[in-house]
């Protein structure tokens, strides 16, 4: 539960300044581009900042690195909340953006310490599921305390739910630290693993295909689907639904068959890309199909989880918190891609054709996970053979 809130806590944190875009820019009296730059300011901070801060803490005491960032965290929401000027704002998101990738990371390295071997799967896809509640329920829930009492009052909130939160980890986590002293090269060669080289591909390749579309969803349903406004707000609340269940789904993904599965999520959301098009003609066809794309999004987190924390428990033991970060910060990358493919197809042929190039994001997802899946039969067929 500790986890989950703090992942939560995180999800808001991250995702309000969406919701409360036009209130901060009123506010500060700078265009609302300009604040949309604190949107990918964090991304980009985050994925950057979250394998440098994981190596670096990795060796040290999880307990105490968790409850520091935390820490870091909170401060820097606070001083979101008493931000008078842009500058100071874009400090106090930086600073934000930095730790979370990191928290997250130590979060699912306890979520896979403490969880009965059963559970392992089920405990991660709630970690997970955080963020989603957060995206679902945090913004709008930002967003009338930013109406209600200003855009501050929503950092504030946060701010104080986090330190309830740091409260909570600091009672119920193991104080005892399975962190092994060794070097950052040490730490590092987990990359040399061909299971690992492919499999921080797939967060990449699968994200940035959903995000092609995800990242025009609104003007999609508005535009194309000629959606009115309190309908479009209705349908991105329940599309944010789906990836809840997207979330959910994946745990019971890992639990059975792990990356096994993938091929066949992978070979639906490509086929489903690709005629996006054609189904965007017809309103109730386009709606069903995007939101079996918002099922799909979130499937890969767990098996994928599962998998780098297995091949670093197995092989790579100094590496652990660094193999649970990959997932976070490879999706991050592949946000940063697929909204870069989704513009370019806008800016050149047109917000209705952002299908193909999500399908060809997914596709090459597909090969992928095809060839992780061969690699790792192989290798499982070569130690039996010994």
């Amino acid at each position: 539960m500790a986890l989950v809130l703090l992942s939560f806590t995180l999800g808001c944190s991250e995702f309000v300044v969406v919701g409360i875009l036009s209130d901060i820019a009123g506010s500060l009296q700078v265009p609302v581009s300009q604040v949309g730059i604190l949107v990918t300011a964090f991304a980009l901070v985050y994925a950057v900042a979250t394998p440098i801060i994981t190596l670096l803490l990795g060796p040290c005491s999880h307990y105490r690195s968790l409850l520091l960032l935390t820490v870091v965290f909170i401060v820097g929401n606070l001083l979101s909340f008493l931000s008078e000027s842009y500058l100071l704002l874009c400090v106090s998101r930086v600073l934000t953006g930095a730790v979370s990738g990191p928290i997250i990371a130590f979060a699912l390295t306890f979520a896979n310490r403490i969880a009965p071997r059963e559970k392992k799967a089920f405990i991660i896809s709630w970690v997970f599921s955080g963020f989603s509640i957060a995206a679902v329920f945090g913004v709008p829930i930002g967003a009338w305390i930013s109406a209600a009492a200003g855009w501050r009052a929503s950092f504030l909130v946060i701010t104080v739910a986090s330190a309830i939160v740091l409260f909570l980890l600091a009672a119920v986590l193991p104080r005892r630290s399975a962190a092994i002293s060794c070097g950052i090269a040490e730490q590092l060669g987990l990359f040399k693993d061909r299971r690992i080289q492919l499999g921080v591909l797939l967060p990449l390749f699968g994200s940035g295909g959903i995000y092609v579309v995800y990242t025009y969803l609104q003007p999609i349903l508005s535009t194309i689907l000629a959606y009115p406004i309190h309908w479009v707000t209705t349908l991105l609340f329940l599309y944010g639904t789906t990836t809840i269940l997207s979330n959910q789904l994946s745990g019971v993904l890992a639990r059975k068959s792990g990356l096994h599965k993938m091929p066949a999520v992978y070979l639906l959301q490509t086929a489903l890309m690709f005629t996006l098009p054609l189904f965007l003609n017809f309103r109730a066809a386009g709606t069903a199909v995007i939101l079996i794309l918002g099922i799909t999004m979130y499937l890969l987190n767990s098996p994928i989880q599962m998998h780098f924390l297995a091949v670093a428990e197995q092989d790579y033991p100094q590496s652990v918190v660094l193999a649970s970060s990959l997932n976070s910060i490879f999706f991050n990358f592949g946000i940063s891609l697929g909204s870069l493919v989704g513009g370019l197809i806008v800016d050149h042929a047109g917000l209705g054709f952002v299908g193909f190039g999500g399908g060809g994001l997914s596709f090459t997802a597909l090969l992928l996970v095809l060839t992780l899946n061969r690699f790792m039969t192989g290798r499982r067929r070569a130690a039996l053979a010994k």
